[in-house]
């Protein structure tokens, strides 16, 4: 039987291996997905496209590490804290030549990491139907409350 652990420790690993298509076969078609820079993707598409910059290459080779995790198998939800390591080098590149790539690399020299937390939400099938991401990679978003 898979379990809510199993389900993050496949995700995560599609991540680290850099396998796109496998990462989204792990959400729900109507998922929802909140980086935590005031935007929300919603539905596999936008999902995808906000993901694929990680993926490509742009940015350079991305991993992540865990290191705490609180899951609540009953209610279908998980948290994980992480650290994001970014290794900038040109040969982790896949050939991209990305100006926001070679700012970083300049302001940070050649990794740099960031942490932050996820939390997730499943249906009863163990599919994504929400991952909302807290990092410290950005000053907070601060929105008017419009109530």
């Amino acid at each position: 039987m898979t379990t809510t652990a199993d389900t993050i420790d496949r995700f995560v690993d599609c991540f680290n291996r850099q396998d796109l298509d496998d990462a989204l076969s792990f959400f729900a078609d109507d998922a929802e997905y909140l980086p935590g820079d005031g935007k929300t993707h919603r539905g596999l598409v936008e999902i995808r496209a906000a993901f694929a910059p990680l993926f490509s290459g742009k940015f350079g080779l991305i991993t992540f590490d865990e290191h705490d995790r609180l899951i609540d198998e009953p209610a279908r939800r998980a948290a994980i804290r992480w650290t994001c390591r970014l290794d900038l080098a040109p040969e982790h590149t896949r050939g991209t030549r990305s100006v926001q790539r070679w700012v970083l690399r300049t302001a940070y020299g050649r990794r740099m990491s960031w942490e932050g937390t996820d939390l997730f939400h499943f249906d009863d099938e163990l599919r994504i139907t929400g991952k909302y991401t807290y990092g410290s990679f950005r000053r907070p978003i601060m929105v008017r409350d419009a109530t």
